[in-house]
């Protein structure tokens, strides 16, 4: 009889909805502590934490490090050599295209003024712009970009779509980033979804938000550093441009920094996929790379090496 698939989990109830599997070990191991005993045919890291615990891994025989997040940035630097990375494709793109679309009707519609009016008693009906009819550029054409398309086109958008190169689909062109800047001025929101590199770094800069038009509104659900935060800053504050912020820089946001109270700035604190459907569709992730794993077949989201 062939030895278990010894697998580790960072929290029980990842342990509770995985109990109880056929030829499977489970292990609570949240890589704070020392290692269990033995060889982890897969290891399940904490979601949301610094890619730096991944150190922990050192010296450990490792199988496959299943991520709970979609963007590896930073990953490769402290994976110790042999491990197999795979990030959670899948598990939140309905999630943060969700929140896109929705931070771009409050933004439109302004709803945050509403909240504030309610409280204050305030009655300002004044007309508001739409989403409906507004030129969208989706910089950034992964699993995400293509989520947030798939909800913008009921309502009646006019969606533009950017990649890392230029190509064609059944739905026609995908503009490359090297189109960026003829396509920026053209474009009432731009929404941006493109993973961490070192090319992507601060692609959000003076000069991007500079070609955007006046009253556009920028909306980052990428990672903060893909952003200027003083440009940000200059264009808001003068109130040329709006945003709606997913992810910051630095993140958490302190409380006294300027960015909160930009005028026609809305912020939420990095919570693009961290609604109620990531778990099941975590642990239906989790289920699927056990079942290859003991098949004997490749895992699947495979990023690194």
């Amino acid at each position: 009889m062939s030895a278990p698939l010894r697998v580790s989990l960072p929290e029980q109830n990842l342990l509770e909805a995985l109990e109880p599997m056929p030829g499977v070990e489970f292990v609570l191991w949240d890589l704070s502590g020392p290692a269990p005993e033995g060889r982890l045919d897969l290891v399940v890291p904490p979601y949301m934490g610094k890619s730096s615990v991944l150190a922990a891994l050192e010296g450990v025989d490792v199988g496959l490090v299943q991520s709970q997040s979609i963007g590896y940035d930073g990953v490769a630097d402290v994976l110790p050599p042999g491990c197999v990375f795979a990030n959670a494709a899948g598990v939140h793109e309905t999630s943060t295209a969700e929140l896109t679309v929705g931070m771009m009707i409050a933004a439109q519609r302004g709803l945050p003024d509403f909240a504030r009016n309610q409280a204050a008693g305030v009655w300002d009906n004044a007309q508001r712009p739409s989403l409906a009819d507004r030129r969208v550029l989706l910089v950034g054409y992964g699993g995400v970009g293509k989520a947030i398309e798939a909800r913008l086109l009921p309502f009646e958008t006019v969606i533009t779509r950017m990649a890392s190169r230029a190509r064609e689909d059944a739905a026609g062109t995908i503009y490359g980033i090297d189109s960026l800047y003829e396509q920026l001025p053209l474009h009432d929101i731009v929404a941006v979804s493109v993973p961490l590199s070192e090319q992507t770094r601060q692609l959000v800069d003076a000069k991007f938000l500079a070609a955007m038009p006046d009253g556009a509104l920028l909306v980052n659900v990428a990672r903060g550093p893909v952003a200027d935060t003083d440009a940000l800053l200059a264009e808001t504050s003068s109130g040329r441009l709006r945003a709606a912020l997913d992810v910051t820089d630095p993140e958490p946001l302190p409380a006294d920094h300027p960015l909160w109270t930009s005028p026609g700035v809305l912020i939420t604190p990095h919570v693009g996929g961290a609604s109620s459907a990531m778990f099941p569709r975590m642990v239906k992730l989790v289920r699927k790379q056990i079942g290859l794993l003991q098949e004997g077949k490749d895992p699947v989201n495979v990023v690194l090496p």
